[in-house]
Parts: C-alpha cells; structure tokens; sequence
C-alpha cells in the first residue's frame, strides 16, 4: 500500500495524557542542535517512554507528531501570553502547517518566551520538527498536518469561547485536545498493520474515548494548578447546583461538595477509560510494542484515578502516582499484557488502593 509504513524507516502522541507521573525536564542552558528524541525526553520523560516501546517504523513518525502537538500545546498553555494572541498564534500555526505562511512568521512572535521552557524550546525549533515531517511518505504527512491542524484550530476557538458550562462543552474541548489524538494514532497505525486496516472502523470511535479519558484524568490531577492559573475545565453543571461558583470552587471550607465534583469527574474518566481498554484488547496480539505503548497512559490514568477519590490532596496540591507503581504497571505489562484477559483482570484491580 503506497504511503505504508516500511520496518527499516521511521511514538505515541500523548497529550492528553500528559502529567500523568513524571514531570516534564528543564532544558539545559544552550541547549542548540538538541535531537527529536532529547526534545521528547525533556518535555516529558514518561512519554518518551512509552513511544520508545513503539516499533521501530512507527517511532520516528510518532515522535514527530507528538513534538508537533507540543507545539500547539505551547500556543495554548503558554501563561506570558494573552488569551487573544494564543488564538491568534495558534491559527497562525494552522497557516503555517498548510504551507500558506513560512514557519519564521511564527517563531518571530515568541522570542520573549522563556526556552528553559522544554515546551517554548520545541515550539522556537518548530522549523526543525517541520522539515523531519517534510521528509515522511506524503500519505503520513496529510494524516499529521489534518490532525494536527484541525486540533490547533479547535484550541483557537476555545481560547476566544472558553467558558466550559454543561458537559457537552467539557468534551467538545477535549475533543479537539485529545479525542483528535486519537484518531490519528489510528491512522498511522492502520498504516503500519494491515490488521488495524481492517479492524480500523471498529478501533475510530474507541480512539475517541481513549484521549477523552486521558484529558479527563488530567483535569482531575491538575485541578488546583489550572485553577492557579485562571483556567477551570470542570462544567459548571457539575459545581453550581452544589452551591459552588467558580470563585470558591477550590475553597478549602468546600471540601465535601468539591469532593463530590471530583467523584463526578472520575465517574466519566472511568466510563471513557473502560472504552480505552476495549481500544487495546481489539489492538492484535502479536503487536505487543505497540499495544503497551497504549497499555502504559491507561493505566497510568486508571492508577490516577484510584488515588483521586476521595483525597483532599486533589483540591490542595496535585495527585501523582508513586515512580513504584509506574515501574511495577510497566514491568507486568510487559511480562503479560499480550493476555487481554490477564489485562482486564489488571485493570480492575488497579482500581483499588494499596494493590498493583
């Protein structure tokens, strides 16, 4: 099949999964010439991970979208910019992965931003991330630019309209920050595998719900540090009919009913994860790389989320889970993660805490 990805050339995009264990590193001082892989390791060691265990034709390819994505995440995240020039940097953005605007048009804008910033460095080398995409098959490069494009414009639009009231409004924003994210995982690994090809209409919609459970979890686990900020991701459906407004929602005197919002929030995690799991058990077998690069930021979140309910730490801090449970979840996986039913079985148990 043109456009197929062949063994000897060419990760996981994850950004909704992104803060799920381990921070992101800080870039060394002169950092210039820094590769695609040491630019993925210091925006987030745990990522790496997980889109090193990827067969070796997939990883180069992933690798670049992911620090695509970053780059986007920058033009959104970013807290020295305004709301209105991230929307208008980040269709800017849109332009320039279409061609119809060069890429220093861009990095002109951003030269105050702090490059200490693993992601402000990424998104200053954009040009360099750009050229190794020039460089894929033409088909993998439409997958990429579409996706990559259509989720820029989608975090322009929630710059300018960012008030999240039901929940519908809740997953339209994680859509485009995440549920994008996994559709085009799917793609590229239906390129990879005549196997996905074919289960491919089956795997889209559970994509969908993968990044949705992913982004869910993050919002639960950067609860206070988003609020820090200004930025809250929670429905007003799900605090305003508990007496909460969005000026007291983290309140440390409003502690049960902020507890019941994050029950409420795992609630749908939970729900969007359980899709997440039937995405891996109808990934093949024999394609045991790939299936624990997804095993890994699921059951991370599923971890997550047992550590979340009911913990006060969540409204105070930020919930992490431990470097042990990272290792034991990565090392059982690999040992017996090619068992879907061995899988599901894990799944549920690491729904309990103290177990793993």
């Amino acid at each position: 099949m043109q456009g197929q990805l062949d063994e000897p050339t060419v990760g996981l995009p994850r950004r909704g999964p992104e803060a799920l264990s381990c921070e992101k590193s800080q870039v060394p001082s002169q950092p210039a010439g820094m590769r695609p892989n040491e630019m993925l390791r210091a925006v987030s060691r745990t990522f790496a991970v997980s889109i090193e265990r990827l067969p070796k034709a997939l990883r180069d390819v992933v690798t670049t979208a992911y620090l695509l994505y970053r780059v986007s995440d920058c033009l959104e995240d970013n807290t020295q910019l305004m709301a209105s020039h991230k929307a208008d940097l980040l269709r800017m953005w849109s332009r320039v992965l279409l061609d119809s605007m060069p890429v220093d048009s861009l990095t002109g804008k951003i030269p105050h931003l702090d490059e200490t910033d693993p992601e402000v460095y990424v998104a200053r080398h954009a040009g360099e991330i750009l050229r190794r995409l020039r460089r894929l098959p033409q088909p993998i490069q439409e997958i990429i630019t579409k996706y990559v494009n259509e989720t820029s414009l989608g975090m322009a639009r929630w710059q300018e309209n960012g008030d999240v009231r039901t929940e519908e409004d809740m997953d339209d924003y994680m859509h485009q920050v995440a549920g994008r994210v996994g559709y085009l995982l799917t793609d590229l690994f239906a390129l990879y595998s005549p196997a996905i090809m074919e289960r491919k209409e089956r795997l889209f919609p559970l994509a969908r719900h993968f990044g949705l459970a992913l982004q869910t979890v993050n919002i639960i686990r950067g609860l206070r540090k988003d609020y820090e900020r200004g930025w809250v991701y929670v429905p007003r459906t799900f605090y305003e009919p508990l007496g909460l407004t969005r000026d007291n929602l983290l309140s440390p005197g409003n502690a049960p009913q902020i507890l019941k919002v994050v029950d409420r929030l795992a609630d749908k995690a939970e729900t969007h994860l359980q899709y997440g799991l039937n995405y891996i058990v109808n990934l093949p077998k024999w394609l045991h790389g790939l299936r624990l690069a997804c095993m890994w930021p699921l059951l991370f979140g599923v971890r997550t989320l047992a550590v979340s309910r009911n913990n006060i730490d969540v409204i105070l801090s930020e919930v992490k889970i431990t470097r042990k449970d990272v290792k034991k979840i990565m090392l059982d996986t690999t040992l017996f993660g090619w068992s879907n039913s061995w899988l599901i079985n894990y799944y549920d148990r690491l729904h309990t805490i103290g177990t793993g």
